[in-house]
């Protein structure tokens, strides 16, 4: 994902005018989105499942379990917020490119 961020501040940052170059990385972008939604879905539903299980069997190893699913869920919490706020900048770029004026 971080080839993908770059990829947009560049191409904001050089002011790219390549309309079908920004769509298609806005389409890109949108599927990565979607991917980390789904991830985060899942990580918040093994945290469910978990944490119901909790007084059955190894509670140590739940909770090991559980700590190690919030940190990948902060993770993807953090990744999915920069995503979205590059492609919210670079949408912004592609509206000004579309209106023929910088995006600033």
């Amino acid at each position: 994902m971080t080839d993908l961020v770059d990829r947009i501040e560049t191409m904001i940052s050089t002011e790219t005018r390549d309309l079908s170059q920004i769509e298609r990385t806005l389409t890109d972008g949108y599927a990565e989105a979607l991917l980390l939604e789904a991830e985060k879905w899942r990580i918040e539903r093994r945290i469910a499942e978990v944490t119901q299980g909790i007084q059955r069997g190894d509670t140590a190893k739940k909770a090991r379990e559980l700590a190690t699913l919030s940190r990948k869920l902060d993770g993807n919490q953090g990744s999915l917020t920069q995503l979205r706020a590059v492609l919210a900048d670079l949408r912004r770029h592609a509206n000004g490119v579309r209106l023929g004026s910088p995006s600033r």
